[in-house]
């Protein structure tokens, strides 16, 4: 149990820190992705509302056809031309944008053919690439989006359609290398996390580990104290008896002292069970032959009663496990099943083999309501189901308990499930 708690907390402390670290990296990179395309696209739209070219561009070109060289004083300012404001309400704030971006446009006429491709103020793309890049936007019919490192858009005009490319490949790397940094970061954290995690939790669980194992001493040291009077007492019943005859007493002494018994044994090994889990020898086992004598032996009491008993056992199963621990296991169940179930109802033990798992069931009938949520405290120690009922059967509520300590001993599952809302069934699953 205490190695099964410090899973868990490593477990949740381990999906916690994952869940925060993986929600900042997500949104720091869906905020540097978007900025990026708002960025991207706030140049576009400038650029389409200016024909496909900056300012600054438009003017150095009036220069030239103009004949005016860079460094010559125009007439009418008085200025040089490479200190005239570089385009008044230019996006993002600078001045140096224009001389910054590498940018190209396609014009294309309305049945889709190319009629001019500026590639001017970009390096890496020819005109030929750029009308093939063009021609795919087109038939693609998107008005913006991604080519490769490109983001484009395309306006709808009175001679055609223009398509904008603005190269966007620095800040498509930067934020790339921005990413996989955050992730290699945030795995080298997560790992030292779960290394410190691991170093504090055994400190965290001590306490309830030390406090664990002296309750488990302390049950065990108790029921074999708690034998010797009972045994006393039963031995003083029987000397009574002898010397003054049977009376109701004296079999209500011999009851209760035989419940004690029962109830101190089944403490007494399920702290066994606790402390010893893999110091008991595992050999092959015929488990048919262990759940066929369970069920011939409460054959008995359950015809006493009017019960149905039936059985659905396959032939030559065994598994590998202790031989008395597995008769137990069986014998809770079937002795659960008889307890609780009413005069005249159905008891049913299946017994299959299941590819690489052998699958043990036991389903009985109820006379009352079965309640979804209490089948998950089934194997609670001392937790029975209906209080009001089950007191009138005797028991504690340890053995299906006992059960799951046997289950988990030999690495299986055990579960209950209700069939209807009358008919509950046990259900063990043993590795083969």
């Amino acid at each position: 149990m205490i190695k099964k708690l410090r899973i868990k907390l490593i477990a949740v402390a381990m999906i916690s820190v994952f869940i925060v670290l993986g929600t900042i990296i997500t949104a720091i990179n869906v905020i540097n992705y978007n900025k990026i395309t708002n960025d991207s696209d706030t140049v576009l739209s400038f650029l389409q509302e200016n024909g496909g070219i900056f300012p600054v561009d438009m003017r150095k070109r009036e220069e030239q056809q103009s004949g005016i060289s860079d460094g010559e004083e125009t007439q009418e300012s008085g200025e040089r031309s490479w200190n005239m404001p570089p385009g008044k309400g230019m996006p993002l704030g600078s001045p140096e944008l224009a001389y910054e971006s590498r940018y190209f446009s396609v014009n294309m006429d309305s049945s889709g053919g190319v009629t001019n491709a500026d590639v001017r103020r970009i390096a890496a793309v020819d005109s030929d690439t750029a009308k093939k890049m063009a021609r795919e936007i087109y038939d693609s019919g998107k008005v913006k989006g991604y080519y490769g490192n490109y983001r484009y858009i395309r306006s709808d005009e009175e001679t055609g359609v223009k398509i904008i490319f603005l190269d966007c490949m620095r800040s498509l790397s930067d934020f790339k290398n921005t990413l996989v940094m955050s992730i290699i970061v945030s795995l080298a954290g997560l790992a030292a996390v779960f290394v410190l995690v691991i170093i504090f939790s055994g400190r965290i669980v001590k306490p309830v580990s030390e406090s664990y194992e002296k309750q488990k001493e302390f049950i065990t040291n108790a029921g074999h104290e708690i034998k010797t009077p009972l045994s006393i007492i039963n031995a003083d019943a029987e000397v009574i008896e002898m010397e003054n005859g049977k009376s109701e007493w004296v079999d209500d002494i011999r009851k209760q002292t035989e419940r004690l018994t029962g109830l101190t044994n089944d403490l007494v090994f399920l702290a066994k069970m606790e402390e010893a889990k893999d110091g008991t020898p595992m050999v092959d086992v015929p488990f048919s032959d262990i759940v066929c004598e369970a069920v011939q032996t409460f054959g008995g009491p359950a015809k006493a009663e009017s019960k149905t008993l039936a059985s659905d056992i396959e032939d030559m199963i065994s598994v590998k496990g202790d031989e008395k621990s597995l008769y137990k296991l069986v014998s809770i169940l079937l002795d659960n099943a008889n307890k609780y179930s009413p005069k005249g109802g159905y008891i049913h033990v299946g017994l299959r083999k299941q590819k690489s798992r052998v699958v043990f069931e036991v389903t009985n009938t109820t006379d009352y309501d079965i309640d979804p949520g209490e089948l998950e405290h089934m194997f609670d120690r001392f937790y029975r189901a209906d209080k009001s009922r089950n007191s009138k059967k005797g028991g504690y509520g340890i053995g299906l308990s006992v059960a799951s300590a046997v289950v988990e001993k030999h690495r299986g599952k055990i579960r209950a499930f209700a069939k209807d809302s009358r008919c509950i069934v046990f259900e063990v699953s043993l590795p083969a």
